[in-house]
């Protein structure tokens, strides 16, 4: 069995904030990740983080883009066990889009709608919480319960999900960075400990 991540985040910029208002949601935003130190980490979002208005197929960073701009952002991070197959689904779906995302636009009508209770599909054309939920319906992830206007908050809803972290995005980067630091002293040390000579 393999493990995925639903990121949930609000930035607190001025468009999160206008949907916010009318979703009365506490996240904005969803992304989906195939690591836990999201390392891997995709969205329909921001192509560049200064400008809310050009969008599209990312890969996020919590360390540059949108993220670091935005250092208060706040998450739920959520884990969901998959089966060895689902996961690889899931890897090459995403990776084969990244690697042809020009050919793919962000549904800024889709998202504008959802505000009014609306549902506007376009070919090859998503907003965040539509991706994510494309994706797992590629694995076959059941997510036929969620609403048909989906928003980021609804994969709360998702089955057999696991919340795994709640807080500041950049305080679950730095508890991850520590992990990793102490799992390497650790291994430097079973390293360097001599051997019990045999008696």
């Amino acid at each position: 069995m393999r493990k995925i991540y639903i990121v949930l985040t609000h930035t607190g910029t001025i468009l999160s904030g206008i949907i916010r208002k009318y979703t009365k949601n506490e996240y904005t935003h969803a992304s989906i990740a195939l690591d836990e130190k999201l390392n891997d980490i995709y969205a329909f979002g921001r192509l560049n983080p200064y400008n809310a208005f050009i969008g599209g197929l990312v890969k996020e960073s919590l360390t540059g883009g949108t993220f670091k701009r935005f250092q208060k952002t706040t998450t739920s991070i959520y884990e969901l066990e998959v089966s060895d197959f689902q996961y690889q689904t899931i890897e090459t779906k995403i990776k084969k889009m990244f690697a042809h995302r020009t050919e793919y636009k962000f549904n800024t009508k889709g998202l504008i709608a959802v505000l009014i209770n609306k549902k506007i599909e376009r070919p090859k054309s998503f907003y965040c919480a539509e991706f994510v939920r494309y994706i797992l319906g590629k694995a076959n992830i059941d997510t036929s319960y969620l609403p048909n206007i989906i928003k980021p908050e609804d994969f709360k809803n998702l089955k057999n999900l696991k919340i795994i972290y709640k807080g500041r995005l950049q305080e679950y980067r730095l508890k991850m960075q520590y992990m990793e630091e102490t799992e390497k002293t650790n291994k430097q040390v079973q390293i360097q400990l001599p051997r019990r000579a045999a008696v």
